[in-house]
């Protein structure tokens, strides 16, 4: 009997995805509840499970497709018998049985592709990061995977080899996945001639939804908003000092390291007590205040910029914000954040100093109306008490909606972030 999977529920006002990906192959054994695609919308890359154990049997959606809520992509056969797939061992047998590809040009054979073995099973890798495997000469058994059940992905063989200086081969053809003893061999692809000296090449590939997304949002904040940035510095000393000092207690009690974001993030929600317009938002002609501060946190991800939100950032502790952002951090490059955790925030911190910048013009996120920037710290003269004198100093970037703020209140608000983190004692006595 074959059971229908659909698209599933892909979070609120989410209509529609990407077929970014099938994990399992037509004739492979899946189990309930186990992955068999991924989807990628707006915000998130979202998991398919079975909904019954069996074979996969039909792929009715083909990869970079779009499918609606609740379309059908595939069909298990619940009775069906899963595909043999080659151990190493035998892949090596056949090797020396017929090392030089006997009957078939030497110049289209394929090389043999390697399997990642572990405990329980042997799992093929995808053809993105089969050729990525073959293109850098790298032991993808050797590589840890970050993806989903510690599947390796391109950008995990990719880091591998630069880590170790490798340079891609450009000569490359993509290998085709080992099928079943059941089905014809693939067409062999075009070999592609070695790139000559001073070639130049073109690479044309589709946006993401992810990256669509962020392009329409961020234009429509320069559109709507009208948006200005103020800066000012700060010396980082303070809590520079205090890390220091504290970080092996802190570690050792809470499991966590002590991190700058958790300076940043209280400091914030000290500055919006006194300047609550900078974590408002303009409804209408309304202007909506919020008693609470979620934080925005922006994350890098493999697929473009994500800002998961640290909610009552003004309630929780310092180890409280730093074990969040830890967990947002790790599931932002796993791609398992939901949409849930990346909707609602009222103000958004952003740090581009982990990138190496040294300032920037942050856009905010609407309806949000403030974001602030921080960036790398760097030794710099500073005077102080009349002599000149280096100090660990970061610039920061307020930038905000003038329809909402005026440069005052986003100036003020921004003094008193920077009076929070020279002086953090601020922070425990809510000055």
């Amino acid at each position: 009997m074959a059971t229908d999977v659909k698209v599933p529920a892909l979070g609120e006002s989410i209509t529609e995805g990407t077929l970014a990906q099938w994990l399992k192959k037509p004739g492979e054994a899946v189990a309930v509840d186990e992955a068999i695609a991924s989807l990628e919308t707006d915000k998130v890359t979202v998991d398919v499970p079975s909904p019954v154990a069996g074979v996969l049997g039909e792929q009715l959606v083909k990869e970079g497709e779009t499918v609606a809520v609740g379309a059908l992509i595939a069909r298990i056969d619940e009775g069906g018998t899963a595909a043999a797939v080659a151990t190493p061992a035998e892949a090596a047998a056949a090797a020396t049985t017929n090392p030089q590809g006997a009957g078939e040009n030497p110049e289209l054979r394929e090389e043999p592709v390697p399997l990642i073995a572990d405990d329980d099973h042997i799992t093929t890798l995808s053809p993105a990061v089969r050729r990525a495997v073959l293109e850098y000469h790298v032991d993808p058994s050797k590589i840890q995977g970050s993806g989903k059940d510690g599947r390796l992905t391109k950008d995990d063989v990719i880091a591998a080899a630069q880590s170790k200086g490798v340079e891609p081969s450009p000569a490359i053809a993509p290998v085709p996945q080992a099928k079943a003893p059941a089905e014809p061999p693939p067409a062999a692809p075009p070999i592609k001639a070695p790139a000559v000296a001073g070639e130049r090449r073109e690479e044309r590939v589709k946006m993401s939804r992810i990256r669509q997304t962020i392009a329409k949002r961020l234009k429509e904040a320069q559109n709507t908003a009208a948006m200005l940035t103020t800066f000012n510095d700060v010396d980082m000393s303070a809590v520079i000092d205090a890390r220091a000092r504290y970080k092996d207690l802190f570690e050792k009690k809470h499991g966590i390291r002590l991190g700058f974001m958790g300076f940043f993030v209280k400091a914030c929600a000290l500055a919006a007590k006194d300047v609550p317009s900078v974590n408002a938002s303009l409804d209408g002609e309304d202007i909506v205040y919020h008693d609470y501060l979620d934080v925005s946190v922006a994350v890098s991800a493999p697929k473009g910029l994500v800002v998961p939100v640290v909610r009552n950032a003004q309630a929780l502790s310092f180890a409280d914000i730093e074990k969040t952002i830890a967990d947002f951090g790790k599931r932002a490059k796993d791609g398992t954040l939901t949409v849930d955790e990346m909707t609602g925030g009222t103000f958004t911190i952003t740090n581009g100093g982990v990138f190496g910048s040294l300032m920037s013009t942050p856009i905010i996120n609407p309806p949000q109306s403030a974001v602030l920037g921080m960036h790398r710290i760097e030794q710099r003269p500073v005077v102080k008490d009349g002599q000149i004198v280096a100090r660990p100093m970061m610039y920061l970037a307020l930038s905000y909606d003038h329809r909402l703020i005026d440069g005052r209140e986003a100036v003020t608000f921004l003094v008193r972030v920077k009076e929070a983190i020279e002086d953090p004692t601020r922070l425990l006595i809510d000055l």
